[in-house]
């Protein structure tokens, strides 16, 4: 992998900046409406900085990465699968090292995909029998198991949007107040 020009390193980093405002933007907005309280002013200000951390997270993550790339394999000659986690666990540490609710939701996402990926390469590399039915709904079952248990009865080690959405889906559904409750967010009457 050559060494980037300048031109090409403006052009990746604004690229993905353009690609994390894509995905964070609209999240940002349904969540901050739903979920948060505040001015107008407020909660767009939340929108703006969620979606700014985020694009500019995933933007210096692949600037680091390629670069970290680009760097080791111009110094061994060749790339090497090594290089590939080298680069992306400086750049994790580096970048999304910082615990925030950003980082926490990008790095969860992360968590569950790769979970999947080992198992099914473990699957493909024969460490694992491949499984006679298909294991997803035994997967399935497991997840909302604990998340349930876990919500129920330690609420506090749950990520605070996923608390926010339980909390909405499972205590607040005990309440009916109006038509409202559909087609807004159904609250106490004191916090409505």
């Amino acid at each position: 992998m050559p060494f980037f020009k300048c031109s090409e390193l403006a052009f990746l980093y604004l690229l993905q900046l353009s690609y994390g405002a894509k995905i964070r933007a609209p999240h940002a907005l349904v969540m901050t409406f739903l979920f948060k309280s505040g001015s107008l002013r407020e909660k767009l200000k939340a929108i703006a900085q969620a979606t700014y951390t985020h694009s500019r997270n995933l933007a210096c993550f692949v600037f680091t990465y390629k670069g970290l790339m680009a760097l080791q394999s111009r110094l061994q000659g060749k790339n090497f699968q090594l290089h590939s986690f080298v680069a992306a666990f400086v750049g994790g540490w580096l970048v999304f090292g910082e615990n925030n609710h950003i980082n926490s939701q990008i790095n969860m996402y992360l968590l569950s995909r790769f979970l999947f990926g080992l198992s099914r390469l473990a699957v493909e590399k024969g460490y694992i029998p491949e499984p006679k039915q298909d294991p997803f709904p035994i997967f399935a079952a497991v997840t909302w198991g604990i998340v349930l248990w876990l919500f129920e009865y330690h609420r506090h080690t749950l990520q605070p949007s996923l608390q926010s959405s339980m909390t909405y889906l499972y205590d607040d559904s005990n309440v009916w107040h109006d038509i409202s409750d559909f087609l807004i967010y159904n609250k106490s009457n004191a916090q409505k």
